[in-house]
């Protein structure tokens, strides 16, 4: 009798096969597996960046290490890619991840004044965007995702330039429209990168210290939208009551 019972709804939610990648090849589940060790390396290289500002205060300094993060990221492009250069290049783009979270040093300072709750809301929002966008890349058997290439690359470039202009105008409104399309566009690129890592290692490319760059480059600027967003929030707040 048991056998013609319905199945609940919360089982059928957590049910082990929604995470089945059956569909993936062998060697990309592999390949996948390393992109993220080598991504979990990096955001714990940027954490440990950002926790080495509050002891150095070298994110004060942030030209030179938005310069270095630039003369990084340059370098491990330029450096073949192979088993003998692996430590090599591992290396390259951890020192990259460091100046990354030492660059956002400035900004996790100005949060903390406002309320230091809200790095860990942030952290947890990044933690929950990055993967279920992941998860929703992985699961569609489908390219479907990577035909937002042109449109998400349109629009970076046009947030791009709204931001720069902004610089002179100064609006709030523009600066809302702005972030909170940062934080959907690169919500987007999660799902565009990582169905793009499929198909780039399907075609023979294993480049996964430079295809982590992608996702580490989309989850800091989810996580730094958040921040703003966030601390944006708090800050009205406050002032409402004061």
């Amino acid at each position: 009798m048991n056998s013609f019972q319905p199945r609940s709804r919360e089982s059928e939610l957590f049910s082990p096969a929604i995470f089945k990648f059956d569909h993936l090849e062998a060697h990309v589940q592999t390949h996948l597996k390393n992109v993220y060790s080598c991504l979990s390396i990096g955001m714990l290289s940027a954490a440990l960046g950002a926790y080495a500002h509050f002891y150095t205060g070298l994110g004060q300094w942030y030209f030179l290490t938005a310069l270095g993060s630039l003369g990084l990221i340059a370098w491990l492009a330029t450096t073949r890619h192979s088993k003998e250069t692996t430590s090599k290049r591992l290396g390259i783009f951890t020192a990259f991840t460091f100046l990354s979270g030492i660059s956002l040093g400035p900004l996790l300072d100005l949060v903390i004044r406002i309320e230091p709750s809200i790095i860990s809301t942030a952290l947890a929002g990044t933690a929950v965007v990055f993967i279920s966008f992941t998860l929703a890349a992985l699961l569609n058997r489908n390219r479907t995702f990577l035909y937002m290439g042109g449109f998400l690359m349109s629009g970076l470039m046009w947030l791009t330039l709204m931001g720069f202009l902004n610089i002179f105008f100064g609006s709030r409104m523009i600066f809302d429209f702005y972030i909170y399309g940062i934080l959907a566009l690169f919500s987007a690129f999660v799902l565009y990168d990582t169905q793009l890592i499929v198909e780039k290692r399907r075609r023979g490319d294993d480049d996964f210290i430079w295809q982590s760059v992608d996702l580490f480059l989309d989850a800091i600027q989810i996580f730094r939208a958040l921040l703003i967003i966030l601390a944006k929030k708090e800050d009205n707040k406050k002032r409402r009551r004061d």
